[in-house]
């Protein structure tokens, strides 16, 4: 073959890769001009067809390039790998895998059969002034998914189903033989099993039937099966957690006995897997012992397993609002690993020597065996902390001794640059038929801040010994360097997000300095306390963590950002996390003395852990916003009082106070004006007689229409006013006030923490 010209030639088709030429095209394009170079052309796309660098079209004689055999070499820099995003309508975006790039705009018809999530290959148009990158879609690489939730819509010989899913542009097509006996309007699980090439709907067969829209349990298990989590447990899986047995007492007398100190555990009222425990006494040089003991779940679960592989695939437990799908079997999450009170429990422990300040002196870890003394709720032990005096016992000693410790901890952590990135909790009030009567938002306290603090430094602890060097470690007596290790990480913020995230708070009334760390993450935790309880909150809070890189596992340490930690890691919660269940198994056997772990092997379970961790937060979010629309259907008419949450040229957002249930104002509805999309000062303007509605407006509204399938709420605008007091009207604030919760460890805002 003339490798000179099949270069040429093959860089013709990289150019124009949806496009089919014959051999006089080609020629006519290289200019080809004698029957000797044309015949050399033809046999060149001839051979370079039996390589299947070339595939043949529809049309006889002509060609075009396979897509996996475009590179670099061929047309530099003209394509870029990313992650597709669809928006409703089929457009999208490609985020590029290449950190720092800016995202790709695709239209509908450039999208070439790509859906959200899939890996894809586009080649870049050139860019127009004014305009963002602009890309087709060439080339599929990898599909995020090949399963799919929705409505079957039976037709006489076909059915399609329709997606509950936004980012799904498309139905599938089912053939009669394929429908799984599904009725018609039935949810089901499809599976898409091709897409032809000239097919505008992908085709499908049902994978399982789940039964009729509008069924709480239907619908919960419609989430499930749309993030690819299953719902159930193998037989195998099932039949191995019968056989476990509690430990024997060779097994407890091998570990370090906790049994008779001071430990309890402090968890939600309604919590049954209680994954850590803390234990507390005073030692004679006046320190005191602090142990943080997290259940040894490793002892149970080993390697290779049927428990093993399968929570390894699901990663992680998911918390709906009505039900909780563990990673783990009921019989371990709940009964043998539990830490129940009174039971002797198999953990491994933190055990730390520190004093009031909060510094630690001495740090062991290893196996212990421990029984817990007294199992609180957080309410509970917020009832000690707030009355600030202790009853006599000694649990409300050590709790109160602890929280001390915390407040410093907590203060020092946001002195030292940590982001008080967390969001608030919607929780709802649930009858006997899970029905919702009622919304509220989760507060969180020093109860709940004193568990993380002693959580977070057992975090922080683990992954020193591990990554820290020697000679910066006095704490312990030995040290595993370059070990692979799973780390917690938290890359610092992307340039170009930050600036455009500066610039949009900066138009609402609020500043921020990025001239060092310090002063981002103490503008970051003023801004969050400042907007707490204003109608900009939701946006401000969802952009400041767009803006934000997210958190991930890996193999690689580069620091946790948002903590302000060098070295973190996940060991606390084992029972509901499968990375804490790796952290456990390294641990082990680096205390042991053992060899190294293959980090490629190591990272490529990140990676997975990282995407199941995602899903969880995407269905959890999914099944609040479905509770939130279930609230609402039966209020249809009524009025409540809410903050503008955002504006676009469809509608108005609007928050319910109270109760954080959004819904749209559309534009057409507001019948006293023509308005308009202000987009640079985040408001709407009446042409005529310029009334506008600004993010952060008071307003009241009606509850028009709920649609619970989409999950989408509309309102209307109520003109007269109902006797209310606007809830912190939308004023200028001054900014960057001194942060008191980087001093006193009491942030203004109730969030919850994503690390």
């Amino acid at each position: 073959m003339n490798e000179q010209l099949a270069k040429q030639i093959l860089k013709i088709f990289a150019n124009n890769p949806f496009d089919a030429f014959n051999h006089k095209q080609i020629s006519s394009r290289i200019g080809a001009g004698s029957k000797a170079d044309r015949q050399e052309v033809i046999r060149t796309m001839q051979e370079l067809a039996e390589q299947k660098q070339l595939v043949e079209d529809d049309h006889k004689g002509k060609y075009k390039i396979n897509p996996k055999n475009i590179n670099d070499d061929l047309v530099p820099h003209n394509y870029v790998v990313g992650t597709i995003d669809m928006k409703q309508g089929g457009k999208a975006y490609v985020i590029p895998d290449e950190e720092g790039r800016e995202d790709i705009q695709i239209a509908p018809n450039n999208t070439h059969h790509a859906l959200h999530g899939d890996t894809v290959r586009v080649l870049m148009f050139p860019q127009r002034k004014m305009h963002k990158p602009e890309g087709q879609v060439v080339e599929i690489m990898k599909r995020a998914r090949t399963r799919f939730v929705g409505v079957l819509q039976k037709q006489e010989r076909f059915a399609f189903m329709v997606s509950d899913s936004r980012t799904m542009p498309v139905d599938i097509f089912i053939h009669a033989d394929d429908m799984g006996g599904a009725e018609n309007g039935e949810k089901v699980l499809v599976e898409m099993t091709e897409w032809p090439e000239r097919m505008n709907n992908p085709v499908g067969k049902v994978v399982k039937r789940l039964g009729k829209p509008g069924d709480n349990n239907v619908e919960m298990q419609s989430i499930l099966a749309e993030y690819d989590f299953p719902l159930e447990f193998p037989k195998e899986a099932e039949d191995e957690a019968k056989k476990i047995r509690k430990p024997t007492k060779k097994e407890m007398a091998s570990r370090r006995d906790f049994r008779d100190v001071l430990t309890f555990t402090i968890d939600p009222a309604d919590a049954k897997d209680f994954d850590d425990a803390l234990s507390y006494r005073v030692l004679e040089n006046g320190r005191v012992e602090v142990g943080v003991h997290i259940a040894d779940v490793s002892y149970y679960v080993k390697p290779g397993s049927a428990i093993d592989r399968e929570a390894y695939e699901r990663g992680t437990s998911v918390y709906l609002v009505d039900r909780t799908i563990p990673m783990l079997p009921e019989k371990l999450c709940n009964d043998v690993c539990s830490l129940r009170q009174d039971e002797e429990k198999l953990c491994f422990s933190v055990v730390m020597e520190m004093d009031n300040k909060g510094k630690v002196h001495k740090t062991w870890m290893g196996k212990t065996v421990i029984r817990s003394n007294r199992r609180m709720a957080y309410e509970e032990a917020q009832a000690v902390i707030d009355s600030g005096v202790s009853d006599g016992t000694d649990v409300a000693d050590a709790i109160l001794a602890l929280h001390g410790i915390a407040t410093v901890l907590r203060a020092a952590r946001y002195k030292s640059g940590a982001i008080n990135f967390e969001s608030q909790e919607v929780k709802f009030i649930l009858d006997e038929n899970a029905h919702p009567t009622g919304v509220y938002i989760k507060e969180s306290k020093e109860a709940n801040w004193l568990i993380e603090e002693f959580m977070l430094l057992a975090n922080k602890t683990v992954a020193e010994y591990i990554g820290k060097p020697k000679t910066q470690n006095s704490k312990l007596k030995t040290q595993n360097s370059a070990k692979t290790f799973v780390y917690r990480v938290h890359d610092e913020p992307n340039p170009e997000k930050l600036n455009t995230f500066v610039e949009f708070v900066a138009k609402l009334g609020f500043s921020m300095r990025v001239g060092s760390r310090k002063a981002l993450a103490e503008s970051y935790n003023n801004l969050f306390r400042d907007i707490a309880g204003r109608g900009e909150e939701n946006m401000i809070d969802t952009i400041a963590i767009r803006t934000m890189s997210k958190a991930y596992y890996s193999t690689e340490n580069i620091g946790h950002y948002g903590l302000a930690f060098p070295y973190y890691t996940h060991f606390t919660s084992p029972i509901r996390r499968y990375p804490d269940l790796m952290v456990h198994r390294l641990l082990e056997r680096y205390l042991e003395g053992g060899a190294s772990v293959s980090a490629d092997e190591y990272e490529d379970y990140c990676r997975h852990c990282s995407v199941m961790e995602r899903k969880a937060a995407d269905a959890e979010r999914t099944s609040v916003k479905y509770k939130q629309a279930e609230f609402l259907a039966d209020k249809l008419g009524q009025v409540f009082p809410a903050l503008i949450s955002g504006v676009s040229k469809w509608g108005i957002y609007a928050e319910i106070e109270g109760n954080k249930c959004e819904g749209m104002i559309p534009i057409g509805s507001l019948k006293d004006d023509y308005y308009m999309l202000d987009e640079d000062n985040y408001q709407v303007i009446g042409r005529r007689h310029g009334r506008t509605y600004k993010l952060g407006y008071p307003v009241n509204i009606r509850v028009k229409r709920v649609d619970m399938l989409k999950k989408q709420i509309d309102f209307e605008l109520v003109e007269e006013e109902p006797s209310r007091k606007p809830t912190k009207p939308n004023k200028p604030i001054k900014p960057n006030k001194p942060n008191k919760s980087s001093t006193s460890g009491k942030p203004g805002k109730t969030r919850r923490r994503k690390k």
